[in-house]
């Protein structure tokens, strides 16, 4: 049986600090995050042969790091209690963005959450 997996990227910049963390990054500090998210189905639509317009699903995308972009997360209300890790965004994107993509005949497979180049978080529920 076909699938396809599709992935989309985008970015952001937002300041945290890590509550409870003893060194650096328990200060106050920048990043420009990219936000990866990959969606899977098995139907390929019969007009275009697509799963999903990539512009829809950035647009999706982009709507919710909407809250996120250019804020001190450690404020937003989403992290009030929880640390704005990139474990804990990549969890809040998701579940932010699950309602967004579905019914577009593709189910949200993962969200990834990178600080730099070299190093990144990934969630997604089975």
């Amino acid at each position: 049986m076909p699938l396809w997996k599709l992935a989309v990227r985008a970015d952001f910049a937002a300041a945290h600090a890590l509550r409870h963390y003893h060194g650096k990054c328990e200060n106050t500090h920048g990043h420009n995050f990219t936000v990866e998210i990959v969606v899977e189905g098995r139907t390929l639509s019969q007009d275009t042969e697509i799963l999903a317009d990539f512009t829809d699903l950035k647009a999706a995308l982009r709507q919710v790091m909407a809250s996120l972009d250019h804020q001190d997360l450690n404020e937003h209300p989403a992290f009030l209690k929880h640390n704005p890790s990139s474990e804990n965004l990549a969890a809040h994107i998701f579940r932010e963005l699950f309602p967004l993509v579905l019914g577009k005949g593709v189910n949200l497979r993962q969200v990834s959450v990178s600080e730099n180049a070299s190093q990144t978080a990934t969630y997604l529920e089975e």
